[in-house]
């Protein structure tokens, strides 16, 4: 069993790892082609409708755009695909690692609704997929044709996504699962219309045909919408290493405004690289956004000692809690964590327990055992090194204690 937590710990480093690796060659390559598509010179003579010299280490490129196809196929075609499918994959195989398997304590808030682990993982799953279904319906619709009242569209569908979020999961599950929507979204775009749309395009140029302009039109609004995701999606991937962002009932609100500021930030450089100036009223509109997405995070209080103490133990907390060990391992948390991962945290510095850990409560700590395990007794990755107030005979402690309950 304790072999296993371990080796869980590691399966889900590498599966985080992957997934960055993935994100940074989508994002980087997405990134790029939005720049390049903006910034070509459209007034050069022949089929293409741009072309861009570009340098870079220590060679020069020269690219050019054909709007529908060029007049021959290549013998060559790069295709930009892996790197979207391999992301959500990778963050799909996380997100079942972290917050399927890890339910109880990551994914279900009782407070919230008390729903079995399979009912929450039924809604995880589930409302990823719903989504995609609702927004290529709007897409497909008259609105397509309407890009600016399709966004609009899209935003409400964020909001109102994550509001239900917040109702059922916890607050950096409900982060979390929003940003997983939204990837969805790019993702199911790029493998069920952007590609599709192009290989119609190059069957039609092998077989002689001349290809429809209207697949790359679908392809582009598609592209823009995921050029428009982006920074959010990774604002709410990183949400639940700091509690300021989820811990608070607001948080839905936080993660509404965080699109808002993914707008104002893409519109800068995207209209830079169109060589359309400089708006750097975006800048001024990203602060103010910003400053509000703070000042929400400090309204809401937390969980109150009363309430924690009257909460009922979950069967995996109480079979901590009634492990061997217990008491002289609570005493050791209790003095050696508690001042940083409180409720009113008491370390100087600290605007709140970090990651929204608490260990105050007998249920804390039960709840929190195998992270206290990872954390302080296997690893010495808590307390700090420099206020380090377990012993090797205290760590040794708590691994006896958790063994003890992980039976």
């Amino acid at each position: 069993m304790t072999d296993a937590v371990i080796l869980m710990d590691w399966v889900e480093f590498a599966i985080r790892w992957l997934h960055v690796i993935t994100a940074i060659a989508w994002i980087g390559s997405s990134f790029y082609f939005i720049a390049l598509d903006l910034g070509l010179n459209r007034n050069v003579p022949g089929p293409a409708d741009g072309e861009e010299w570009q340098v870079h280490g220590g060679g020069f490129y020269h690219i050019q755009k054909y709007l529908v196809a060029p007049e021959a196929m290549p013998e060559h075609l790069t295709w930009f695909k892996w790197e979207s499918y391999a992301t959500w994959l990778s963050g799909a195989a996380l997100l079942a690692v972290v917050y399927w398997l890890g339910a109880e304590l990551y994914l279900v808030d009782p407070a919230k609704a008390d729903l079995l682990v399979w009912q929450a993982v039924l809604i995880s799953a589930g409302s990823l997929a719903v989504g995609w279904i609702i927004y290529d319906l709007l897409c497909k619709s008259p609105l397509g044709d309407r890009p600016t009242v399709l966004m609009l569209l899209l935003f409400v569908l964020l909001m109102v996504m994550s509001w239900g979020y917040n109702q059922v999961f916890t607050g950096r599950a409900a982060l979390l699962h929003l940003g997983a929507f939204t990837a969805t979204i790019m993702s199911a775009n790029v493998f069920f219309i952007i590609i599709p749309n192009q290989k119609i395009v190059v069957a039609d140029l092998k077989a002689g045909r001349t290809p429809d302009a209207k697949y790359g039109k679908i392809a582009k609004l598609r592209s823009t919408h995921n050029n428009y995701l982006t920074l959010p999606v990774i604002f709410l991937m990183l949400s639940g290493h700091y509690p300021l962002a989820f811990g608070t009932e607001y948080a839905w609100l936080i993660a509404g405004l965080t699109f808002l500021m993914g707008v104002t930030i893409r519109h800068y450089f995207n209209t830079m690289h169109a060589r359309k100036g400089r708006p750097n009223w975006t800048w001024a509109a990203t602060v103010a956004i910003f400053l509000a997405i703070v000042w929400l995070s400090t309204l809401g209080g937390t969980e109150t000692w009363d309430e924690a103490e009257a909460r009922q133990m979950a069967p995996h907390e109480a079979r901590f809690a009634e492990a061997e060990g217990f008491e002289e391992a609570y005493d050791l948390v209790i003095s050696a964590c508690s001042m940083c991962h409180a409720r009113e945290v008491f370390w100087t510095g600290l605007a709140s327990a970090p990651k929204g850990v608490w260990l105050e409560t007998e249920a804390d700590v039960a709840r929190h055992a195998r992270d206290i395990y990872l954390q302080s007794g296997v690893s010495h990755a808590m307390p700090p090194a420099t206020v380090n107030w377990l012993t090797a005979e205290d760590r040794a402690v708590l691994v006896a204690w958790y063994r003890a309950g992980a039976g």
